[in-house]
């Protein structure tokens, strides 16, 4: 009986399909399928009903389930301890990172962390937050950078810093020489949005309630890079992070202006699994993030309560 049997199927108890539990876990599906029938063949029973249609796991299946999850969390357990007992700042260190913070934070983060645990490199899952939730709770990443609130039970978070939004206009607008800009005044103007299912667009809507948008594809985009070549080319205006509005991803086309107090923000943190055996390499993380001089990140203090410590800020 193999691991990554029991972990395909935890995956497939929780997703309800082969095909999106063989995504899940990056494997094709006929080799997710085959390793499924030798884990039966393995245990001598019928742990997933298979019928014309549908396909669910038996009475048997679920009890075996529960008895997978507690067996992979061990040997993950079996696996940090023995790296941390090592050096737990050394090795690999996976991390997933949201799609609107990873291109604006990862290069000083590399940079960073290379000064602070040169032993430690990253390996790196650049997805979505439902897709990072599943990622850290299935143990294919150490921890997440995600932006709050992210409340998953048995997941712990630390803040990491405050990213405010900023109104961006391309060149020639109305507003490209103004010094700030009230929320109510994105009213009837054409705003170019991220796709549904980002949270930044949903974190946007929440600031700014007052920015209509149509539905249509026209006033959407699949990335923060891709609106900003939008606006820069006069098709509208948007509602960025501040952090990928300067630096490299300044832009002579476009000028970003800030909110009027007090202008929304989104806080981002670093989540990771309770209980997880390297807490050092937590720790490491953020200490590196803290140690990023970008005026875009707005230092914040730890979590009351938070179960790793961590130590101030020091962005700046």
């Amino acid at each position: 009986m193999k691991l990554s049997a029991l972990r395909y199927l935890v995956a497939f108890a929780d997703e309800g399909s082969i095909s999106r539990a063989a995504e899940l876990c990056k494997v094709s599906q006929p080799t997710m399928s085959v390793a499924l029938q030798n884990l039966e063949t393995d245990l001598g029973a019928e742990l997933i009903e298979r019928s014309r249609g549908q396909i669910s796991l038996t009475e048997l299946g679920r009890e075996v389930v529960q008895q997978a999850r507690r067996a992979l969390e061990e040997a993950q357990r079996v696996e940090m301890v023995a790296h941390a007992h090592k050096d737990p700042v050394s090795g690999v260190f996976r991390i997933g990172v949201i799609h609107t913070i990873a291109p604006y934070l990862l290069p000083s983060l590399i940079a960073s962390l290379a000064q602070g645990a040169p032993a430690m490199k990253l390996y790196i899952e650049e997805s979505m937050t439902a897709l990072l939730t599943d990622y850290l709770k299935y143990g294919t990443i150490d921890a997440a950078i995600i932006a709050l609130p992210f409340d998953v039970p048995g997941i712990d978070t630390t803040p990491l810093y405050d990213e405010a939004f900023r109104v961006v206009v391309p060149n020639g607008h109305p507003w490209a020489k103004r010094k700030k800009i009230a929320r109510r005044e994105i009213r009837g103007e054409e705003v170019l949005v991220l796709k549904a299912g980002n949270c930044f667009r949903e974190q946007v809507l929440d600031a700014c309630p007052e920015i209509s948008h149509a539905d249509g594809p026209g006033h959407q985009g699949h990335s923060v890079g891709t609106i900003r070549c939008m606006v820069s080319s006069g098709y509208g205006i948007s509602v960025l992070p501040a952090g990928a509005l300067i630096g490299p991803y300044k832009s002579d086309m476009v000028r970003a202006i800030p909110f009027e107090k007090p202008e929304p923000v989104r806080r981002v943190a670093l989540a990771w699994r309770r209980g997880f055996a390297r807490p050092e390499a937590i720790q490491a993380i953020v200490d590196a993030v803290h140690g990023i001089k970008n005026p875009a990140f707005i230092a914040v203090l730890p979590l009351e309560g938070a179960n790793s410590p961590v130590s101030p800020p020091t962005i700046q």
